[in-house]
């Protein structure tokens, strides 16, 4: 088995990069490598992600939507048991079941217990954090050894083997974690490719999540601030996994994906720019659903491209599967929530089959929904520690029209009712799906249905 018929993937995964962060997207701050990449694939416009970064990780490795996995919230630190249960089948699983060595670096969160790691999951070797970047703040504070939580760690590890603390995570090493993330991505892609086995390799950067702190040698390079130096670096570390690639001669044999699992949060902590979109992660607007996604193959995917058709966070793992000719691995004794959009990416198919999205709050409960052009929103916020708003009547927005989801249909015009028919056919078709398969609940042992 080789790279040359089982092309090798790399999968990049930025932290709450905003739609309007990346100067390719509109951004202002320079982002040469990632736009530069932009510019040798395919740019999504309309990628829609899910609420928030547990969520979001969860669809991209399972292919099923949060509600599905019991994995619709972050957890809180003292919450107990979390994740993916073991019984998922990952992205990691599907590759390393089709021959593929695995590797996954950086934040994790979709389970910080033995049996729910990256290495339990389908991955040969893993370096990182098992939960979130904020836990690098913890203990900073001076109550912080009275309250019996576990000083948070940087962890590795490889599979068959338990995982092993090699460094604290505080303030101190938080900065200088994307720069390890980056050199060992590369290490994994040049051994690889010396070998001739394909690969395929999980990125998870720290940046763009608060504490916002960037390595010493960024400081100043971007022109602007904090935010933007911490982008800037981002954008650097992108790149080192990109000449990894080049100086393996596999640019040709290898797709790439960079992405974010979440849109800017637009906190004062956070930052970020969610260009024209209105909201945050979590909202229910658009500014809540959209992040930057690009995918390169070289000779595969034309150079340029620009779409707005709709991508998911789901639509990963079944679209990913079919490009290296390994579709019959996807689950099919579960639903897949995701579609599989490959011919769309390799130009046979005008569309990605895709013309819905269902957006999920961290509650689990439906905050809109967005069909072709149209969007009905039942649940919305307007900042990331506001209440949820349940209007009496849903607000109707037209996006091609209002973009920014200023002028809701309802209450301007009263003759768009009907948007919500095929909206509700949707939804129904999901709740007899779980009907007929009932939604893991969060950190069940769940081992499949009868």
């Amino acid at each position: 088995m080789s790279a040359n018929n089982h092309p090798n993937v790399v999968f990049m995964l930025g932290d709450n990069v905003g739609w309007g962060d990346i100067g390719c997207y509109g951004g202002l701050a320079p982002t040469p490598r990632i736009d530069a990449l932009a510019g040798q694939g395919l740019r999504f416009r309309n990628y829609n992600v899910e609420a928030q970064c547990t969520p979001s990780r969860s669809a991209i490795l399972t292919g099923r939507l949060p509600i599905r996995t019991g994995n619709c919230s972050v957890p809180l630190p003292g919450q107990g048991h979390y994740g993916l249960a073991p019984w998922e089948y990952t992205l990691g699983e599907l590759f390393s079941d089709a021959g593929y060595a695995t590797a996954a670096f950086g934040k994790w969160h979709v389970g910080d217990i033995e049996g729910r790691l990256p290495t339990d999951q389908g991955f040969d070797e893993w370096f990182g954090i098992k939960n979130t970047s904020d836990e690098a703040g913890y203990s900073s504070y001076v109550l912080f050894a009275e309250s019996g939580f576990p000083v948070p760690k940087i962890w590795e590890g490889v599979k068959g083997s338990p995982v092993k603390p090699v460094a604290d995570f505080n303030l101190q090493t938080r900065p200088l974690l994307d720069e390890q993330i980056a050199a060992r991505a590369a290490a994994f892609i040049k051994r690889n490719a010396a070998t001739g086995k394909p690969f395929f390799t999980y990125v998870c950067f720290t940046q763009m999540h608060p504490p916002l702190i960037h390595h010493p040698e960024f400081t100043g390079k971007s022109g602007g601030g904090v935010y933007s130096d911490t982008l800037a670096e981002l954008d650097h570390r992108t790149g080192q996994v990109l000449d990894a690639i080049d100086q393996a001669g596999i640019s040709e044999s290898t797709i790439v994906v960079w992405s974010s699992d979440n849109p800017a949060g637009r906190s004062t902590a956070m930052g970020g720019s969610n260009g024209p979109w209105r909201g945050h992660f979590g909202s229910g607007f658009e500014g809540g659903m959209r992040a930057p996604a690009i995918v390169r193959w070289p000779g595969k995917v034309k150079a340029g491209a620009v779409s707005d058709e709709i991508f998911t966070a789901v639509d990963w793992l079944p679209t990913l599967a079919a490009l290296v000719g390994e579709s019959r691995r996807v689950p099919a004794d579960r639903p897949i929530d995701g579609v599989d959009a490959s011919a769309f990416l390799l130009g046979r198919s005008p569309t990605t089959g895709r013309d819905h999205v269902i957006y999920y709050g961290s509650d689990a409960e439906v905050m809109s929904v967005k069909w072709k052009n149209m969007k009905a929103v039942f649940r919305y916020s307007e900042s990331t520690s506001g209440p949820i708003i349940k209007p009496q009547w849903p607000l109707v927005f037209d996006l091609i029209d209002d973009p920014v989801e200023e002028w809701d249909l309802i209450e301007k015009r009263l003759d768009c009712a009907w948007v919500l028919a095929p909206i509700a056919k949707r939804l129904g078709a999901l709740q007899q799906s779980v009907a007929r398969y009932p939604n893991v609940k969060p950190g069940q042992e769940f081992t499949g249905y009868s």
